[in-house]
């Protein structure tokens, strides 16, 4: 059943969920499989774990037991988490073309056994993240990259990404039309699409961009099971095609297979696919069209990842569709913590989207049972950006733009 709360939120239980395990669509993200990406990414003399903070305050805040956020913005000192999928997908494509198995290389053997396939060119079509993690991914393997940013987007993030050694636009085209735009470029100029969204007759390279994220899952059990602790019973996961999302509940789903946490999806009102599709009676997947000039910039698409779809409509419990102030507050709330909670910076697509829904829902215990949320729970978020548009994250955090009331 579909609800519209106060401030903007709408609501759906998604009516197509099954916790039957799904081997076809899991086996890519087992423990095995996973260990192995993350062992390549690894290799790298810039890998660290990212930090996965307890806010014992907010979680007594918010009426559960435990909150924790894993903090994306310290990955590879690129204040974001894409970089993950990109350092894979094109590591394994250079890897394959060489005719050598990944499992087998590190990065700096990668690099310098790169120029015997000669000089590739490398496009992706990106809200910023991923595609600065591309060009970073590309240069550091001496490759080239080709990147195109929708309309809309901010001169910070292009400079961002041109700071890397791209060659980048921004287009005068919404997300998906840039995709699209992308991929007739690559068949035109012999390029490789690098996407993290997948379609008919492209699924290969946005698995690798999944499996890249999954590490993120990876790290955070690791830890949990490290300090002895009980894992989540809600992910609160970000969607834009939702690559992310699904790479985070593949992992989480496959490795508690008997008793998994719920995945809960949040998305920007402009683009909520996901909200859509289950929202539906027969669980179609489907398309958010139009210019779409959300804040959360990052999240700002409106066609499914075909494979992220498949996971999705059948592991992930509900989504939440959400106004730009929502994001925002979620945004001050995590540069402004309580008690000696640890300060977060959050971008606008980062953690702030799912602490901003779950400051709205306080007291909502209707929504909150739906999704059966209460004092015993152990909330997961993962903050996937940090102040990625810096001049626009002090906007909405010293100056207040887009207020809740």
């Amino acid at each position: 059943m579909e609800k519209v709360l106060k401030n903007d939120i709408a609501f759906v239980k998604n009516k197509h969920y099954s916790p039957t395990y799904n081997e076809k669509e899991l086996i890519y993200f087992n423990k095995e499989e996973i260990k192995k990406v993350k062992n390549f990414q690894q290799t790298h003399e810039a890998y660290e774990k990212t930090p996965l903070h307890s806010l014992d305050q907010l979680a007594s805040y918010f009426n559960v037991t435990d909150m924790k956020i894993k903090d994306e913005a310290y990955r590879f000192g690129l204040n974001a988490f894409k970089v993950l999928g990109g350092i894979y997908a094109i590591g394994k494509y250079i890897a394959e073309q060489l005719e050598e198995n990944i499992d087998q290389l590190s990065f700096s053997q990668l690099k310098e056994v790169s120029d015997k396939i000669g000089q590739l060119t490398f496009i992706s079509a990106t809200d910023g993240n991923h595609g600065k993690g591309v060009a970073w991914a590309a240069r550091e393997l001496g490759q080239n990259s080709v990147i195109y940013l929708p309309k809309g987007s901010s001169q910070a993030r292009l400079d961002a990404i041109r700071n890397e050694g791209a060659d980048a636009a921004i287009t005068d085209k919404n997300y998906d039309d840039t995709v699209k735009m992308c991929a007739e470029l690559a068949d035109k100029n012999g390029w490789v699409m690098v996407q993290d969204t997948a379609w008919e007759g492209y699924d290969k390279i946005p698995l690798w961009i999944m499996q890249g994220y999954a590490t993120i899952a990876a790290e955070v059990i690791e830890e949990l099971e490290g300090n002895s602790e009980q894992p989540p019973t809600h992910i609160f996961v970000q969607a834009g095609v939702g690559s992310f999302a699904a790479g985070i509940a593949g992992y989480f789903t496959q490795y508690y297979r008997d008793n998994p946490p719920k995945i809960i999806i949040v998305e920007p009102h402009l683009a909520n696919c996901y909200y859509r599709s289950f929202s539906n009676e027969v669980g179609e997947m489907e398309i958010v069209t139009g210019h779409m000039d959300s804040i959360m910039a990052g999240l700002c698409c409106g066609a499914p990842n075909t494979r992220a779809f498949r996971i999705l409509s059948q592991y992930a419990n509900a989504s939440f569709s959400l106004d730009d102030k929502v994001a925002a507050l979620g945004m001050r709330i995590l540069g402004n913590p309580l008690g000696q909670d640890p300060k977060i910076t959050s971008g606008e697509s980062g953690a702030a989207v799912a602490v901003g829904l779950l400051h709205t829902l306080n007291g909502k215990n209707e929504v909150r049972e739906e999704i059966g949320l209460n004092e015993n729970s152990r909330v997961l978020c993962i903050n996937t950006e940090g102040d990625t548009d810096f001049d626009h994250y002090l906007d909405v955090v010293w100056k207040g733009i887009y207020p809740t009331q």
